[in-house]
């Protein structure tokens, strides 16, 4: 007879895996009760970098390139231009002021002068005969005001004869009447005269101020003329260093084309280029330093070109106190430190690559045994190549890992091994 064999609820194989099962849960329970509730992740110590936070001064500057250059550079144009007959100096040689450099010619340019001075002296010519025309006129006019007083005198002196004398019945009243029409008539004109005398001089002073004027801008006029041969003379205009000369016989020039330029070797200043992000906090008398043969020396900003090119600008820095260092040369590249702000004390925290990944919003500080960094949430200030400044969420002795934290994702914790 067949007996039924009941199947067992709880086998050994489903009771191993349940085990196992449970076993997993609690070591993964095991290891959040450890961790806290937050994720962490170990990481190799030796793989990263820490730094301290201390608390010491603080400035904030930029570091910038920049180039040596003359105190001042002086360009040689054409004024006129020209084919180029003689050089009397090559580029690089030191000369003086009125040193002729170069002779051009232009034939031109000589015809030229020659009829603008022609046309110039014949319009000199006609208004010195304009003034003199007006003072002949002057003259004229005068001598007629001394003639008229003289006949208005006699007519006068002869009309008071003829009236004593009527007086005594010995001239007739004929005679009588004929010096008192001529002495009134003569009265009358005399003042017509000395009226058209005042108008006159009113017009021939206002003419006269007139001519004076234009022959002296005339004149003006022909020194310049004359002045334009003189330009295809190039001479030095201050002593100094030819240091280019962009010139060969027989090339031809053009009106305002650069020919080369002098520099005065007197000093030496450094123009700089800056980032346009900090054009606004660039301002003249604003300070810098570079290293020199062992030496740091200051320099300040004494001009500011504000055009923008390629997303930087240009300034020039001159030593303080004219101190130069000896040896530097022209053209030499030095790095500068440009100051953005007075020294003062403030909680530091070095540089790294921690930045690019956390924008300075947050960092990992080790606790006291330095087994085990946590995440924190700082708020970073200002900024040089070395520091930071910590504005808050930092204490000066608390250590911070500052190396790159794009290995380390989201984790909150971090276990160094």
């Amino acid at each position: 007879m067949d007996r039924k064999i009941e199947k067992k609820r709880f086998p050994p194989k489903r009771i191993a895996g349940f085990a196992s099962l449970t076993l997993l849960l609690l070591i993964f329970v095991y290891a959040y009760v450890n961790s806290g509730g937050e994720s962490r992740l170990n990481i190799d110590a030796d793989r990263v970098t820490v730094s301290a936070v201390s608390y010491g001064p603080f400035q904030e500057y930029i570091p910038i390139n920049g180039t040596v250059v003359p105190i001042q550079t002086l360009y040689l144009d054409a004024i006129e231009g020209g084919r180029i007959d003689r050089i009397l100096v090559e580029g690089g040689s030191m000369v003086n002021e009125g040193d002729t450099l170069l002779v051009l010619s232009n034939s031109n340019l000589q015809l030229d002068v020659f009829n603008r001075e022609a046309q110039i002296l014949e319009q000199i010519h006609n208004l010195q005969n304009r003034q003199l025309s007006l003072q002949q006129e002057r003259l004229r006019l005068r001598e007629m005001m001394v003639e008229m007083r003289y006949n208005l005198q006699r007519a006068e002196r002869q009309f008071e004869q003829n009236k004593e004398l009527r007086d005594r019945n010995m001239v007739s009243n004929e005679e009588f009447r004929q010096a008192e029409e001529n002495f009134l008539s003569t009265r009358e004109r005399m003042g017509i005269v000395r009226e058209t005398f005042v108008i006159d001089s009113v017009q021939t002073e206002n003419q006269l101020r007139f001519i004076n004027s234009s022959l002296a801008r005339m004149q003006t006029n022909l020194e310049m003329v004359q002045r334009s041969m003189d330009y295809l003379v190039l001479t030095a205009p201050i002593s100094g260093q030819l240091t280019s000369l962009n010139a060969e016989i027989g090339e031809s020039k053009s009106r305002g084309q650069r020919m080369g330029q002098i520099d005065v070797l007197d000093g030496y200043k450094v123009r700089v280029a800056v980032d346009e992000h900090y054009i606004a906090r660039v301002t003249l008398g604003q300070r810098g330093e570079f290293d020199f043969a062992g030496r740091t020396y200051s320099m300040e900003i004494t001009k500011i070109y504000p055009e923008v090119r390629d997303g930087r600008f240009e300034v020039d820095m001159e030593f303080v106190d004219d101190i130069a260092p000896e040896g530097i040369r022209r053209g030499q590249t030095v790095r500068m430190r440009l100051e953005l702000s007075d020294l003062t004390d403030a909680v530091l925290l070095a540089r790294g690559g921690f930045f690019q990944k956390t924008g300075g919003n947050w960092v990992y500080v080790l606790d006291q045994d330095g087994q085990t960094a946590y995440r924190r949430d700082v708020r970073l200030g200002r900024q040089n190549p070395l520091f930071f400044e910590v504005v808050d969420g930092l204490q000066p002795g608390e250590r911070v890992i500052t190396s790159s934290y794009d290995a380390f994702g989201e984790n909150e914790r971090l276990v160094l091994k």
